[in-house]
């Protein structure tokens, strides 16, 4: 009587042997994704950024690849666009710099004497309409006398102000780090091209099915519409506040203007801008009604770009509504930070393309 070995499965059992072998590769899937993402934990946030960067651009870079001359030269379209994405962040940060570098002298001097002499308190003070009393007092108390004994500079003297600009440095140079490690991904993901794509949407087809791939062509036009809504609102309100700089005489109109433009493209960064050359020419020149008025102009600009115009742009590209735009956008900035305002109005899209399949089962 023939026996089959104890070793040997039978068929009956052949499917559980099965099931068990995808449970068993699924999570020796999963752990291997997980420790790799552990292991580049600390370069995440460049590559996403250059994800977002490319998802961002890449109809332009597949238009322009189409193209006679370009074809072929993948390495040459990427590293254009490397450099020209290199350049648009670094170029405020270096005309900054420059500029500085330029008026150094003036502002060292301008220290030295404010920090033996003080600052006198302005004229126009004495022609508040009200609080004139407090203000001056309080001004002779902290500014109008020497700078080195005024209680108001003597924290400025304490180590804490060594050890945030220590702490400063540092993290100045770990986002220079990452920056540039966010270019080599960029040039990177441009130079992969078409075959990048193919193979990513080809991934998702067969892990996900047609629904997740329309899902994730979805998410990617919802982070194109929100870049698209970001630059296109920042220079619109750099545009505005140049005027308004050149009209109440704000010095280096042209510059504020660009650095404006590009904290513009961040919700609700550029009322840091026009309300310090609000303040430049409250107190330092003593223009009452233009500070007033330059204020105020930029703040109804800036309600109208962020509660309106931006929400409305991203909105239509992604067929979202206004509120859902909204609440992705703050909501996303607060949970993840500056990534968080094109992770966010990605995940409402993901929110209301489930919510729509589901109502229509």
């Amino acid at each position: 009587m023939n026996q089959r070995p104890p070793d040997v499965p039978s068929e009956a059992d052949a499917p559980d042997r099965r099931k068990a072998q995808r449970v068993a590769s699924a999570t020796l899937y999963a752990v291997m994704v997980v420790l790799a993402i552990w292991v580049i934990r600390d370069f995440v946030p460049a590559i996403a950024w250059a994800c977002v960067i490319a998802i961002a651009l890449w109809p332009a870079f597949h238009r322009v690849e189409q193209h006679e001359f370009f074809k072929g030269r993948t390495t040459l379209i990427a590293t254009v666009l490397t450099v020209a994405i290199g350049l648009l962040f670094l170029l405020p940060v270096g005309i900054g710099i420059a500029q500085a570098a330029n008026e150094a002298h003036d502002v060292i001097e301008w220290l030295r004497t404010v920090h033996e002499n003080g600052i006198p308190v302005p004229d126009f003070v004495q022609h508040l309409p009200f609080g004139a009393a407090q203000i001056g007092a309080w001004w002779e108390s902290n500014l109008a006398q020497p700078l080195r004994d005024s209680p108001a500079m003597k924290g400025l003297h304490s180590d804490a102000v060594v050890t945030f600009g220590r702490h400063f440095g540092a993290r100045a140079a770990h986002a220079l780090m990452l920056f540039g490690f966010m270019l080599v991904t960029l040039f990177v993901i441009f130079q992969a091209g078409p075959r990048l794509s193919g193979s990513l949407m080809k991934g998702v087809q067969r892990a996900f099915g047609h629904e997740g791939l329309h899902l994730v062509e979805r998410m990617a036009a919802a982070v194109r519409g929100t870049v698209s809504g970001l630059v296109v609102v920042g220079i619109g309100e750099g545009a505005l506040l140049f005027v308004a700089y050149m009209l109440t005489g704000v010095p280096h109109a042209a510059l504020l203007g660009f650095v404006t433009a590009i904290a513009a493209m961040l919700p609700f960064c550029a009322p840091v801008v026009f309300c310090g050359a609000a303040l430049w020419l409250f107190i330092i020149q003593g223009t009452i009604v233009p500070a007033i008025a330059l204020a105020v102009f930029g703040f109804i600009v800036v309600f109208i770009a962020e509660h309106f115009v931006r929400p409305m742009l991203i909105g239509n590209s992604t067929r979202l509504p206004f509120l859902l735009v909204l609440f992705g956008i703050l909501g996303g900035a607060e949970t993840f930070g500056l990534l968080g305002l094109f992770v966010g109005p990605a995940l409402m899209t993901v929110l209301m393309v489930l919510w729509t399949e589901w109502i229509e089962r």
